[in-house]
């Protein structure tokens, strides 16, 4: 590999498996020293047997890199906060931080209760914002310190948070979440040399393969394009140096396809100096709506 990483400590959660183990392993191979978080649990978020975190790290010591095991959970705010103590007790650093953890819990919306909607946007939204949080507050004290950092945070959106998908309310919700959580953290974290970007990956991991498994089968032969693989290329450029200027982007990420997103622009607008009533605002809105652009269809649909 290129080094492209080389001398730098990336922590990722949800490492354990698919795209994060991913992730973990294309780090390391470009010359990056990984804290490998998972908290070991199943789909629908409840513990289970082994040490996935443990595996990956010994995956990555085999083949010679430097890696250590967190098993904390980084939806809690000492969980978060060992996750960026890890590193720094560890290597003496922290450069890049990979929000990755999450599981799901399924339903159409007139069956989703109240546990299972709080329980998804719990690991995925807040899960995202603790560990940024904490990897921000460290890295603004560097550069108040004037050791201005290059770090880097990836997030991790989804398809569903950009577009919806049917049954799966609560992680759509937290999907797009964060989506806007990226936006304000490029924006207040720039100042401090920190770049805040996000992924919307397409890939067979035990989210998908059960979900959309007659588009996440692999192949008998030739290129897997659903590979979690595929995603970490990108992830892994954006967590290097080499990305310098990249912040408050959204990718998506599938097979060989990489998509720079352009999320909520203006589109058709009309003003007057007044007032609508319903009926005149009503025929104003019909009329915008000819002239705008379709939506993407909602997965599911």
């Amino acid at each position: 590999m290129s080094g492209l990483c080389a001398g730098r400590v990336v922590a990722v959660t949800g490492a354990g498996r698919g795209l994060g183990r991913a992730h973990a392993l294309a780090f390391a191979a470009e010359g990056a020293r990984l804290v490998v978080n998972d908290l070991g649990v199943g789909l629908d978020g409840r513990p289970e047997p082994g040490g996935p975190a443990t595996q990956v790290v010994e995956e990555i010591r085999a083949a010679s890199g430097e890696a250590v095991a967190h098993g904390g959970d980084i939806a809690t705010a000492e969980g978060a906060a060992s996750l960026v103590r890890t590193a720094l007790e560890t290597y003496g650093r922290l450069d890049t931080l990979v929000n990755n953890a999450g599981f799901l819990r399924d339903r159409m919306l007139v069956n989703l209760d109240e546990d299972d909607f709080d329980a998804v946007v719990r690991v995925h939204l807040k899960g995202h914002f603790l560990p940024l949080r904490h990897a921000a507050a460290h890295w603004r004290t560097e550069a108040k310190a004037g050791r201005r950092p290059e770090a880097r945070i990836i997030n991790t959106s989804s398809g569903a948070g950009l577009l919806g998908s049917v049954g799966q309310g609560n992680y759509s919700a937290a999907k797009a979440a964060i989506v806007a959580l990226t936006l304000v953290a490029a924006a207040e974290l720039r100042r401090y040399g920190v770049q805040v970007n996000a992924i919307a990956p397409a890939a067979r991991t035990r989210m998908t393969e059960r979900t959309f498994a007659d588009t996440m089968t692999a192949p008998d032969s030739g290129f897997d394009a659903m590979a979690p693989e595929n995603v970490s290329p990108l992830v892994v450029w954006l967590g290097s140096p080499a990305s310098a200027g990249v912040t408050g982007r959204v990718f998506e990420a599938e097979g060989g396809r990489i998509t720079v997103m352009e999320g909520w622009r203006p589109g058709p607008s009309t003003d007057r100096d007044g007032r609508w009533t319903p009926a005149e605002a009503g025929e104003q809105a019909r009329k915008l709506l000819s002239e705008a652009a379709e939506p993407g269809p909602v997965y599911g649909t």
